[in-house]
């Protein structure tokens, strides 16, 4: 797998806060690239999701890809799914609150209330309209993704500061593990 020509961007860079503009055209061929370029980029990162903004690319545009990872180890599997202007148009009355981490925001995890099923819809790599229902944890990362082309981060949504842990003891005292 060849390096990325991007780097992800960090929190505080102010692309980070920008709201993603939508895309014209799907079959864009400089498109197509760019979710590979988010893909390997993902993937290096041990990454379950990414949204273009993350790469300071103002796009709507997030990838969707639960696996295990060392990040995310009891990861559901699913096939990588890139979503082009995806509208989160329906959702379930119940949250929950679960850990998550960025990788625009390394090192540290935070306590994030999310709903636990929601109802995308979006386009796909050939311009095709899709609806998906996701649940748990894959519904928690579509949420997580699309904050970024919002201009959010997950950090903005915890409740409290005490909901915050550095990547190191959440890997010691929530996966019983050290990187």
């Amino acid at each position: 797998m060849q390096e990325t020509k991007r780097s992800i961007l960090q929190l505080g860079n102010p692309l980070l806060r920008q709201v993603a503009r939508p895309i014209e055209n799907p079959q864009d061929l400089a498109l197509q690239e760019l979710v590979e370029e988010l893909l390997q980029s993902m993937e290096q990162a041990n990454g379950v999701g990414i949204a273009a903004p993350q790469m300071g690319i103002s796009k709507q545009l997030v990838i969707i890809a639960s696996r295990p990872t060392p990040r995310y180890p009891d990861a559901p599997e699913m096939p990588p799914t890139p979503m082009l202007n995806p509208r989160l148009v329906d959702h379930s009355d119940e949250m929950e609150k679960g850990w998550e981490g960025c990788l625009s925001v390394p090192g540290i995890r935070g306590l994030v209330p999310r709903y636990t099923s929601v109802t995308v819809d979006y386009l796909d790599c050939h311009g095709q309209s899709q609806q998906k229902i996701l649940h748990d944890f894959v519904a928690r990362i579509f949420q997580h993704e699309y904050d970024h082309l919002q201009g959010i981060v997950f950090v903005d949504r915890v409740e409290s500061t005490r909901e915050l842990m550095s990547e190191q003891e959440y890997q010691r005292q929530i996966i019983g593990s050290t990187l």
